[in-house]
């Protein structure tokens, strides 16, 4: 199966956003909880250096009472045993509002309770002085072990969570240099192919384009080659058609002075033959004339060009072909037609040929019916026209008789040169009159089909633009 490649730019870069997007996600979740990390292991220093704190303030109080019974300086006494208490009780509420965590509330809750014993202890013995010494010592060292085993618990809690936080922090902080070594590199590979596959494609662009300007610049050359041809052949046509006039008329001249003067003393068989060879001679002024008028149908010249009054011109054709009517005993009726930028003469034929079709293939058992009918369309209504002539309005002619019709398998082959659907001895004619047709319409930018079924008569479509461009 194969990627284009602009395909595979656009999944390279989706896999790149989604693994960006993957790595910030991984990225982020990695620093915040390499953050709680952080926080819990400086909460669990913070905690432990407090609890360390009030115990060596119990322990320093409790010296200074022991210094002040056996010695009796007041200088042990300084500070306070109150302003100690209170200093101790800062301490603790301090601790109180960094502790979040159920056990340990529990755990200060009870540490409230001994060191509230511990105050009273401590003021106790600041006033009793050496009498109550020993009480005061031995209350005091019990009530201290229980300060230093709750304290020691609550150290070691602090203790077992400070080394989960440092595994879970050492843990993240060596998986975080492998998640962006690797991130790194799928996104260096991933930017690598785009550039490689960039820069080929830019290659093969610039080689299309390369290639692109010999092929136009062949083809311009081909197409004025092909116009010098067609030039060629359409003044070789010329030249022959009208040299051919010549030998022609003295063959008809020559047929007509023999009947003229030796008729009655030729047989009847050689004035057959001369009969057949005058016949002859006017099929081949006809194709001659034919071959004329298709050389010539073709040519469009910008200063030919010019508002046709469609109804004006067709009413002429219908003139010409009056005789030829009211034998087939025909009658025309057409629509009011637009005015139409083209060729006055090249219409002219073209109408005078597609009628003449008409004519000459009329029924035989009925009169004959010819309907003209338009209809203005843009071109995107056609269905026929190219993109770029969209917004352009045409008229459509529609020209439909009620003659013997044809088969609609031959609808494409009866606008080629020379094509017969019948016999010379059926129908007149040389095969060039759609031809021509065919011609004049491709050359005013149009377009002609031809719909027939037999027995039921023929339908032709034209559909011409009411605007030539000039600069065509």
């Amino acid at each position: 199966m194969h990627i284009s490649v602009h395909k595979k730019i656009r999944i390279g870069f989706f896999i790149a956003f989604t693994v960006i997007v993957g790595a910030s996600i991984l990225s982020y979740l990695i620093a915040k909880n390499l953050m709680h990390n952080a926080e819990r292991l400086n909460h669990a220093v913070e905690v432990s250096k407090r609890l360390e704190q009030i115990t060596k303030q119990l322990k320093d109080a409790e010296a200074a009472i022991r210094g002040y019974n056996i010695t009796k300086e007041q200088k042990f006494l300084q500070p306070s045993m109150n302003e100690r208490s209170v200093k101790i009780e800062r301490d603790y509420r301090a601790l109180r509002r960094i502790t979040d965590e159920p056990t340990q509330i529990r755990n200060l809750d009870t540490l409230k309770r001994l060191l509230d014993v511990k105050y009273s202890q401590l003021a106790g013995g600041e006033q009793a002085g050496i009498k109550g010494s020993r009480i005061s010592v031995g209350e005091g060292e019990v009530s201290m072990d229980k300060i230093d085993k709750k304290v020691s618990e609550m150290i070691k809690i602090e203790q077992a969570q400070l080394d989960e936080k440092s595994r879970l922090f050492q843990f993240f902080s060596s998986l975080w240099i492998p998640v962006v070594f690797i991130i790194s590199l799928i996104a260096i590979l991933i930017g690598v192919y785009a550039y490689v596959t960039l820069t080929r494609e830019f290659r093969l662009q610039l080689h299309i384009e390369h290639r692109m300007k010999v092929y136009q610049r062949e083809l311009q050359e081909n197409i004025a080659l092909l116009n010098k041809t067609n030039q060629e052949l359409e003044q070789f046509a010329y030249v022959a058609s009208h040299d051919l006039q010549e030998p022609l008329r003295k063959i008809s001249t020559f047929s007509d002075r023999l009947q003229m003067k030796y008729r009655n003393e030729l047989p009847d068989e050689a004035g057959q033959l001369i009969d057949r060879m005058v016949a002859a001679v006017s099929r081949m002024r006809v194709l001659i004339n034919d071959l004329l008028i298709f050389s010539r149908a073709g040519r469009m010249m910008p200063e030919n060009i010019a508002p046709v009054d469609m109804n004006a011109l067709l009413q002429d054709v219908i003139g010409d072909l009056d005789v030829s009517l009211q034998e087939k005993k025909g009658s025309v009726l057409y629509d009011q037609l637009p005015v139409i930028e083209g060729n006055d003469t090249a219409f002219h034929q073209l109408f005078q040929n597609l009628l003449s079709n008409s004519i000459k293939f009329a029924s035989p058992s009925k009169p004959l019916e010819v309907r003209i009918r338009r209809e203005l369309l843009s071109g995107r209504e056609t269905g026929v026209m190219k993109e770029d002539k969209w917004e352009d309005t045409f008229c459509r002619i529609t020209i439909e008789d009620n003659g013997i019709g044809f088969d609609q398998a031959y609808a494409e082959r009866i606008f080629l040169i020379f094509q017969r659907l019948h016999g010379v001895s059926e129908y007149k004619g040389t095969g060039i009159g759609l031809a021509i047709c065919k011609k004049i319409v491709d050359a005013h930018h149009g377009h002609i089909a031809a719909f027939g079924q037999p027995g039921n008569g023929a339908t032709f479509v034209i559909i011409l633009p009411l605007r030539q461009l000039r600069e065509e």
